[in-house]
């Protein structure tokens, strides 16, 4: 039932939470069918569950952030579904329209494909609490022995498997909430056209609804909604590839010198960013979450002169800027970290995350009781105001404690995706007499900005870009989207392209931006996932050349990099998250 907010009376603490929602374009570039499903899953069960829990809680407040094109991509599935089942159009995701299909593929292959894809869930909390779906995904083992054999196996095989698997990706508040949902799960297998229709039109209806709830949200003045650079570029790499030497001096560069015009394209994310996030939210936003909390000096005054007010970052940048700023130690009670800065003399103001609390909820607490984990954060965030109120004049503001992690990529380790510690975060937040929950615009005239003398370039990752760049993989990343880019500039300047033509070009060349290709690569990563995602980067820089009218590269046809032997990932992990 919703929670009313206590009174409170004697603020210790105030309390930023900062969920980022992010997924890079699945789509395959020229065809618009998507290579992977990780959109529209997480959007089912991660970003409804996320609303819902703001929405049981009336006192409770968060910032929301959106990549654009994730946006997008949310859109033109809620599109997509409801011309399937009012037109009969086919849905461009092979995964998603097995589940509205007639009769399954014919061909082994595609069976194999199908199979291995409407099995990629955490076993331990989405396939193996299920006894149906269990069974099901066991037979997985033989298949790969024997994948002629998927040809004798009946459609309703598939059918079942398929329509497992989104019951499990479904929130756990959609569980709860429809009384459609129970009876499928109850009955396990069998399931009929009728009943699988029934799923895509819950489905349907939970893309179609989804962005008008955190806009509502908004509007109410629970979310504070801000947005990064559209496809989600590294911006300080794009401004100057060298950036990377400034936390990490040894680190090995590709072989470009340069990211070529990389000041007009980084404004060219950010001012498109603002304008597809405004399409979707009705509203201009205030503050950025660079792409992986990625920031420069050169990137702090460029996001100031295009109007942004507040970005954020990781601790790790704070604490080598305060390094390279002063020679005094940092103090014991991390006060610097809990306060406001201000680079130059921009007005803009930056935000630092507490990585401790961010990654408790991140990873540690996947195996706690939702109680006790709710308990062990409070009882953090206490320490902390204990600690600086020694040193805290009456007149100052509360201290505000950053708290920012990836809104879809944990819940899936948790029992129930989350319900038990989120329901019991907020309420218990909320009804705290000394921790009060609040947005980073909500801090900013509260809260005077300390001067930074100096910003150390780097992300939130380990406070550098060694996730992005400096291995051999990742280098030749770079260097194959800059030689493209050099292209791009060659045949801009030559006037043979079309207005239309070039704006295509333009988009393109964004999606080729976007920071999830290089991080992908590395032999930290799951190798089936490396390779799912380096086949999709070089389709995306292959179709960038033939919107050009140029011949691709030979080697775009080729795949080079290396990865773990785990599993495959169920989307984009962050470092430290382990595979199951």
């Amino acid at each position: 039932m919703p929670v009313d907010p206590v009174r409170k009376d004697s603020v210790a603490v105030r309390l930023v939470l900062c969920w980022h929602m992010h997924q890079p374009e699945y789509r395959e570039a020229g065809t618009g069918r998507y290579a992977l499903p990780w959109t529209y899953l997480h959007a089912i069960k991660d970003y409804v569950d996320m609303a819902a829990h703001l929405e049981a809680t009336p006192g409770a407040r968060a910032v929301v952030n959106f990549a654009p094109v994730l946006l997008e991509q949310i859109r033109d599935y809620a599109g997509r579904v409801s011309a399937f089942l009012h037109q009969g159009d086919p849905i461009p995701d092979p995964v998603l329209a097995l589940l509205g299909a007639q009769s399954a593929p014919a061909g082994s292959t595609e069976r194999m494909q199908l199979a291995e894809a409407c099995t990629r869930a955490n076993r331990k909390r989405l396939i193996d609490p299920h006894q149906d779906y269990r069974m099901l995904a066991d037979m997985l083992p033989w298949l790969r022995q024997h994948p002629e054999a998927a040809t004798y196996l009946s459609d309703q095989f598939f059918f079942d498997l398929v329509t497992w698997y989104h019951l499990v990706w479904l929130g756990e508040t959609v569980r709860r909430s429809d009384p459609r949902i129970a009876p499928l799960m109850k009955q396990g297998r069998n399931f009929t056209p009728g009943q699988r229709r029934m799923l895509l039109e819950i489905i349907g209806d939970l893309l179609e609804n989804l962005i008008a709830r955190y806009r509502r949200l908004a509007q109410s003045g629970q979310v504070e909604l801000s947005f990064s650079p559209y496809a989600h570029p590294i911006m300080p790499l794009m401004l100057d590839l060298t950036s990377a030497r400034e936390a990490v001096p040894e680190v090995l560069l590709p072989q470009a010198q340069a990211y070529p015009g990389g000041d007009e394209r980084v404004r060219w994310h950010v001012a498109r960013g603002m304008e597809v996030f405004e399409e979707h939210f009705g509203l201009r936003p205030v503050g950025c979450w660079p792409s992986e909390g990625s920031v420069s000096e050169a990137t702090l005054r460029l996001l100031a002169q295009e109007g942004v007010q507040w970005t954020a970052t990781g601790e790790g940048v704070l604490v080598n800027s305060l390094h390279k700023s002063s020679d005094q130690p940092l103090a014991a009670d991390r006060r610097w970290l809990y306060r406001p800065y201000r680079y130059d003399a921009e007005r803009l103001t930056v935000f630092f995350r507490d990585e401790g609390l961010s990654d408790s909820i991140g990873f540690r607490y996947a195996d706690w009781h939702g109680d006790d984990a709710v308990a062990d954060f409070i009882h953090q965030l206490e320490q902390i105001a204990g600690q600086l109120a020694g040193s805290r004049r009456p007149q100052d503001p509360p201290p505000v404690v950053s708290v920012i992690l990836d809104g879809e990529n944990a819940w899936e380790y948790y029992p129930n995706n989350g319900f038990y510690f989120l329901s019991a975060l907020y309420r218990k937040l909320v009804n705290h007499p000394a921790i009060e929950l609040t947005t980073f615009s909500d801090c900013l005239d509260e809260h005077p900005a300390l001067p930074l003398p100096r910003i150390v370039a780097g992300s939130w990752v380990y406070g550098n870009f060694e996730t992005w760049i400096g291995s051999v993989d990742k280098n030749r990343g770079w260097d194959m989207l800059v030689e493209a880019k050099v292209r791009v500039d060659r045949v801009m300047s030559e006037s043979r392209l079309t207005h239309a033509e070039k704006a295509a070009v333009l988009e393109q060349l964004a999606v080729c931006e976007g920071s999830d290709w290089c991080w992908w690569f590395g032999d930290y990563n799951p190798s089936a996932s490396v390779s799912l995602f380096e086949r999709l980067y070089r389709q995306h820089l292959t179709r960038l050349y033939q919107l050009l009218g140029e011949t691709p590269p030979g080697y775009l046809a080729m795949t080079v990099s290396r990865g773990s032997e785990a599993s495959v990932a169920t989307g984009a992990m962050r470092p430290g998250q382990k595979p199951e």
